[in-house]
């Protein structure tokens, strides 16, 4: 379904009164309000089309029911979220879950839609069906060189695919690994995971990228080939400019400090992105912001920094996309949560008193610094993303819009109760 525009207006329209007073009631203590509501309009983070389907775990899948039947599907539902917060522009496809069989019409759908496409996933975690040689014990890692060859095929193909839709970066994540000391010779999987990347890399077109994504276990909990950021940093600085490190919110071990990696891969210009998420022990794959808003805000105080040092455009010079899991969610409602987390996040960041906070550094003045962040981070910015959302055309309330136009049950309508989304 398609959301016309007069109706998120007449919902908007009731909202007005309310809106404004909050805004004027934040907006005089922002000395940059033009600047801050400037960068928070042209910010958008990616959808990924596996997403827009409810997720399961080892144990079950519950469908709300409408889930999106087929690609072009998830692209109108990802036009759903986008006409509400219109700040999520672009879809990341996962690769064999959804091939676009039909580019040219996928892209017209999207372009229709105001959508173009993100980043292009490779899947090698999972054997498809008809698949010649399994995964089981690993894809670019693999001991077996057929069986790496297979993986490196399948990523060529998932570019070849990405450049009909005019995507410009390639994602790899790998499950391979090891479960038990002594099943894997470490130093020779490592090799070989370079080797098969050395292959898919020399398949890139000149203008696209490759983001090595890692994680520290699951579904190998003895050993990981990428397990951290340092291993696929080293794998992107081997591979060449091209090359660089993806970082998932969710693929670290509790404890890690996250905001000092994105600030050292920042300086070395090898940050791909960002995959949103949240945990409360592992890779949890929560709504983003449900459990740990602080640490979230506290990574976009480092990557404004970071990119500012850089002369970067914090709207395009990395990937934003959200990679999480709604098990018992109304996958769009989540959805939209997430992005309005993300956008409160830098909001909040964009607030920090730069100068102040270099000089409070600068004289080893910790709690001065501390109360610096924690102004910006107390802050209720909703009224600014609310705003950067109405002067582009959205919702001031997007999820409370999805609701009040009812927009699941016409789903539903359209597509059943049972359908279950296509992918993961």
């Amino acid at each position: 379904m398609q959301i016309e525009k007069y109706t998120v207006d007449e919902l908007n329209h009731q909202q007005a009164e309310k809106h404004q007073l909050r805004l004027e009631g934040v907006a005089t203590d922002i000395n940059n309000l033009e600047e801050v509501l400037q960068k928070l309009s042209v910010f958008n983070i990616a959808i990924p089309s596996w997403a827009l389907g409810t997720g399961g775990t080892r144990f079950g899948r519950f469908s709300g029911g409408g889930e999106p039947r087929s690609l072009e599907e998830k692209i109108e539902d990802v036009g759903v979220i986008h006409a509400l917060n219109k700040s999520s522009n672009s879809i990341s496809l996962h690769i064999p879950w959804d091939i676009p069989d039909n580019a040219a019409s996928i892209k017209a759908l999207a372009t229709q839609l105001g959508l173009h496409f993100d980043a292009v996933n490779s899947n090698t975690f999972q054997d498809q069906k008809d698949q010649k040689l399994s995964y089981k014990f690993g894809s670019l890692h693999h001991v077996d060189k057929a069986v790496r060859k297979q993986a490196v095929e399948h990523n060529i193909e998932v570019i070849k695919y990405g450049k009909q839709l005019d995507s410009k970066a390639l994602s790899v994540w790998l499950s391979d690994g090891s479960n038990f000391p002594g099943q894997l010779n470490f130093r020779q999987a490592f090799q070989n995971t370079l080797e098969s990347l050395q292959d898919i890399y020399a398949a890139l077109p000149d203008d696209w990228k490759v983001w090595v994504e890692y994680k520290p276990y699951e579904p190998n909990f003895y050993s990981t080939t990428i397990g951290d950021w340092g291993q696929s940093y080293l794998l992107a600085s081997k591979l060449g400019a091209k090359a660089s490190t993806l970082v998932d919110l969710g693929h670290h071990l509790q404890g890690t400090n996250i905001e000092q990696i994105v600030s050292l891969l920042l300086m070395e210009g090898k940050l791909a992105g960002f995959h949103f998420n949240d945990s409360k022990y592992g890779d949890d794959d929560l709504t983003v912001g449900s459990i740990n808003p602080y640490q979230l805000f506290l990574i976009f105080n480092e990557l404004i920094e970071g990119m500012d040092a850089r002369g970067m455009d914090h709207a395009t010079s990395i990937g934003w996309m959200i990679d999480a899991s709604h098990n018992v969610k109304d996958p769009i409602e989540d959805l939209l949560q997430s992005v309005q987390a993300i956008k409160i996040a830098y909001a909040q960041a964009l607030l920090v008193d730069k100068k102040a906070l270099v000089a409070a550094q600068n004289n080893n003045d910790v709690a001065l610094a501390q109360e610096i962040l924690q102004q910006a981070y107390r802050t209720d910015v909703r009224s600014l993303v609310a705003e950067a959302s109405l002067r582009n055309g959205g919702a001031l309330d997007p999820i409370g819009a999805y609701r009040k136009l009812n927009i699941r049950e016409h789903l539903i309508k359209e597509r059943g109760l049972k359908t279950v989304a296509t992918g993961l």
